[in-house]
């Protein structure tokens, strides 16, 4: 039995992001926001400052001299790298900081305020070296022989007097150290009252997409945890169990005013709001059962359980639609609520459960006057009745079994709607009864270690597997084109006139709530 699931498709991923692309939006929505409020409220504003310094390979030539050749505008652009690491040094940013607190006697709009403001003081009074690198920027502009000196801080004044007080001591120290050419300061850095950073609409893109892309990640990366039952080729692959039927989601679980609370309203294949492709596929699995039991073993071949692995996976409703869509062949069916614990078939076809399958099992009332006849023409039901301390000893008794030998001589099929497999072995003890158990999985709900205990419980008692039911499917194209085991395709029935669309609900489905 293989255990791991296939590796999605590029279809497949594109699928589900387009499903959950609500999700991608909220989170790239979300994302925005998030930049927006940084942006505008934590991060500080930031402004920058630019000073230029040509730069000249030979100091010693005039400015009455315009013969420049390439040779030295090469050296020129050369000497800027060699500059740029001078610059830089520890000594000379030193030097740049002293500079730049000595203007504030002559610059009326820089004060001490605004320099702690930008820079880290040290306890000599002197501003740091690393703050003073970490606000600027120099480069070569353009790849020219030109000298670019640009400072960011968290004011213009400032940023200004910095790039200014570069500009005052380059000349000086790059002469001494490097002994070589010369630089010119072109014009003096003036203060940019306009913000460089934050830049709001940059970094709210930045956050949207940013967010949008882990809510992809995310929803891919939970899809491959998943490990929920999705895939109708799965089944058979993994389990070597027929998928004799594929049901999408439909109807709602909401509960209407005045109904009970544990009594969520069930969708029958005669209701008027059931899509008319749901109809189609119970009909289809109608064919597929009857093949199924014909190759049955059993001396009941006629008489089947459905059941699901787990609780609230949709079995009851399933058990219904498949008792009525019998019927409509003009066969006679009986359909057996054996939940001796949850009953809910006496809900969905609205009767009383006063008398039924208990009272006949413990021999106080006799089947006719338990049975209600024709709920809807051929079909007849048996509810669970009386309420027993003991459901698994009654099912299990001898008795039980000549009442199903009995009564699968009286109808031309017998549906007992179980328990799920995975929770009590009601089903399992009238596995001799019965041709074998209609099992009924819920899509992205059951798991396969759901699947595999529900097997592994079957065959330890016997009891054969007719096939699987994939119920409350929902489809990531939106289509209702869906293909079953015996290559039957089926389309939109829309696009011929026949059916409903149905109503659309985001609640899960009534055929998938409750049992």
């Amino acid at each position: 039995m293989q255990e791991n699931q296939e590796e999605l498709s590029l279809k497949d991923i594109f699928s589900l992001l387009i499903s959950k692309i609500w999700i991608i939006i909220i989170m790239g929505i979300v994302g925005f926001g998030i930049a927006f409020c940084i942006s505008k409220f934590v991060m500080p504003l930031k402004y920058s400052s630019t000073v230029s310094m040509y730069v000249k390979s030979n100091a010693n030539k005039s400015k009455e001299d315009a013969n420049v050749n390439l040779n030295e505008l090469n050296a020129s652009k050369s000497l800027v790298s060699t500059y740029i690491v001078v610059l830089k040094n520890t000594s000379v940013l030193k030097e740049v900081g002293n500079e730049l607190i000595s203007m504030i006697d002559t610059n009326e709009d820089l004060t001490e305020e605004k320099i702690k403001k930008c820079f880290s003081i040290s306890s000599d009074g002197t501003i740091s070296p690393s703050s003073i690198l970490n606000c600027v920027s120099m480069k070569s502009s353009e790849g020219t022989e030109v000298l670019e000196i640009s400072a960011v801080t968290k004011d213009p004044v400032v940023s200004a007097a910095l790039c200014n007080s570069f500009s005052k001591v380059a000349p000086g120290v790059l002469v001494r150290v490097v002994g070589a050419g010369s630089v010119e300061t072109i014009g003096e850095a003036e203060p940019r009252y306009t913000p460089v950073s934050p830049r709001t609409k940059m970094n709210c893109l930045i956050g949207g997409f940013a967010g949008a892309f882990l809510a992809i990640v995310f929803i891919i990366v939970a899809d491959l945890l998943d490990n929920s039952i999705k895939s109708a080729d799965d089944i058979t692959h993994k389990f070597d169990i027929a998928v004799i039927g594929e049901i999408d989601q439909f109807g709602t679980s909401k509960i209407k005013k005045g109904e009970a609370s544990i009594s969520a309203k069930r969708y029958t294949i005669l209701d008027p709001d059931t899509p008319f492709y749901v109809n189609e596929s119970y009909k289809a699995m109608r064919t597929n059962i009857t093949f199924a039991l014909a190759a049955s073993t059993s001396r009941n071949k006629n008489v089947f359980a459905v059941a699901s692995a787990n609780p609230s996976e949709g079995k009851s409703t399933t058990a219904a639609n498949i008792a009525i869509a019998l019927s409509q062949m003009d066969c006679k069916v009986l359909l057996v609520d054996a939940d001796l614990r949850k009953p809910v078939q006496h809900r969905i076809f609205k009767v009383n459960n006063k008398l039924g399958l208990t009272n006949v099992l413990v021999q106080m009332e006799i089947f006719e006057d338990c049975v209600k006849r024709e709920v809807i023409p051929n079909l007849d039901l048996l509810t669970t009745g009386t309420k027993p301390p003991n459901p698994s000893e009654i099912l299990a008794s001898d008795y039980t079994a000549d009442v199903l030998s009995g009564l699968s001589q009286m109808y031309d099929y017998v549906i007992i709607d179980t328990p799920p497999v995975n929770v009590v072995s009601d089903a399992m003890v009238i596995s001799k009864s019965i041709a074998g158990i209609l099992l009924v999985l819920k899509y992205g709900v059951t798991t396969y270690e759901d699947l595999k205990e529900a097997t592994r419980k079957t065959e330890l008692s016997n009891t054969s597997i007719v096939g699987c039911v994939l119920n409350g499917i929902k489809r990531r194209s939106g289509s209702h084109s869906y293909k079953y085991k015996y290559k039957y395709k089926y389309k939109n029935y829309y696009s011929y006139g026949y059916g409903s669309s149905g109503k659309k609900s985001n609640d899960d489905d009534a055929n998938t709530v409750n049992d």
